[in-house]
């Protein structure tokens, strides 16, 4: 992908009203970097190439490795029923480890959940201004999924799809019952370590984010009066497992290459995370998807208020694309100007001979 595209691409999202975008493409011949927008609001200070930015879900795929990786070990077996690793929670025994990562438990969402008329079911604040006074509150995984049993289960275990929070808190605390120790410490010693990747972390209650990185803003409703507030700083234990880790885009290329690639886990395991739930697509920690050019791509993109990464690669890890975006002090339209935005970025990357319009 030529570097002007890539600069393109970067200018494009922050005029969708993202305050800064870093984007990073690697081949096995090249490592291309953009960036647009500020660092700062109202400072005109360009972003860091390679900043630090909450990733969101994608840390969904760093604990689905784990897990497989504990599989491998035959310390714990997919189709397994998870009560029996964490009793204290009487979960429902049709409920297995392949459920958790494949979101296919049922489990509600701590977060809040979307009933099937279209309506939300609330869970613990996670927008407007309930989440803005209390983004520095700290909770213990225990509480996370405890709220979410307190609420019906969103369907019979393996029946349906529903993409839920819990299931990887869940499978976060699976970690530590059959490791013994920290769920953080077992991230670092399987995956961070081995793969050097030293600016990515798990900060646990700690609300700071080292430098560099820009600054994230949530541009809101409230009372029928909008706000900014800069979230740069916030307590991510509400996704405990799920989406509170910090990284980069190159930590991010580097862990995704090696991952598909089989650096971290065995051929079968791997297949079975890239083998697709047929409703959505999702396998175990990450969505296998088809580009425009028929192109297969897996994925997890990530984010918490204020902040967003990206994460695509082809199938054996050769080509990767990795984003760092933040918001500003403007709305974006996320149903239909992003995705098209999205749409054109992935294309360009990852069918880079054959030229499509984007814009009709």
């Amino acid at each position: 992908m030529p570097t002007r595209t890539l600069d393109d691409s970067a200018r494009t999202l922050v005029n969708l009203g993202f305050a800064s975008a870093e984007l990073r493409v690697r081949t096995p011949r090249t490592n291309r970097t953009s960036t647009a927008g500020t660092r700062e609001q109202d400072t005109g200070t360009p972003p860091p190439a390679d900043g630090r930015i909450r990733i969101g879900s994608n840390t969904k795929t760093f604990t689905a490795a784990v897990v497989l990786d504990l599989v491998s070990e035959g310390g714990l077996a997919l189709d397994t029923p998870v009560a029996d690793h964490l009793p204290r929670f009487a979960l429902d025994r049709r409920i297995t480890t392949r459920m958790l990562l494949q979101n296919t438990s049922g489990v509600f969402n701590h977060t809040g959940d979307l009933n099937r008329d279209g309506t939300t079911a609330p869970g613990l604040p996670s927008t407007g201004q309930e989440w803005v006074d209390n983004r520095f509150h700290t909770y213990h995984p225990d509480e996370l999924v405890r709220l979410s049993l307190s609420k019906p289960p969103r369907f019979a275990p393996g029946t349906d799809w529903s993409y839920s929070n819990t299931n990887y808190t869940l499978a976060g605390l699976l970690v530590e019952d059959i490791t013994g120790r920290p769920f953080a410490d077992e991230v670092r010693r399987r995956i961070l370590h081995p793969l050097g990747l030293r600016h990515t972390e798990l900060p646990g209650a700690d609300p700071d984010i080292a430098e560099p990185h820009s600054h994230g803003y949530y541009h809101y409703q409230h009372a029928g009066e909008w706000k900014t507030v800069d979230v740069t700083r916030q307590n991510t234990s509400l996704f405990f497992a799920a989406g509170d880790m910090i990284s980069t885009t190159q930590d991010l290329s580097t862990f995704f290459s090696a991952l598909l690639s089989g650096a971290l886990l065995p051929a079968p395991l791997l297949a079975e995370m890239r083998t697709p739930h047929p409703k959505i697509g999702y396998g175990l920690g990450l969505f296998v998807e088809e580009t425009d050019c028929g192109t297969t791509v897996l994925r997890h993109n990530g984010s918490t208020i204020g902040h967003g990464a990206l994460m695509y690669s082809t199938p054996d890890g050769s080509t990767t694309l990795t984003a760092a975006l933040t918001s500003g002090a403007s709305e974006i339209d996320l149903a239909t100007a992003f995705p098209r935005a999205l749409a054109s970025l992935v294309h360009d990357v990852f069918c880079p001979d054959q030229e499509v319009d984007h814009h009709g």
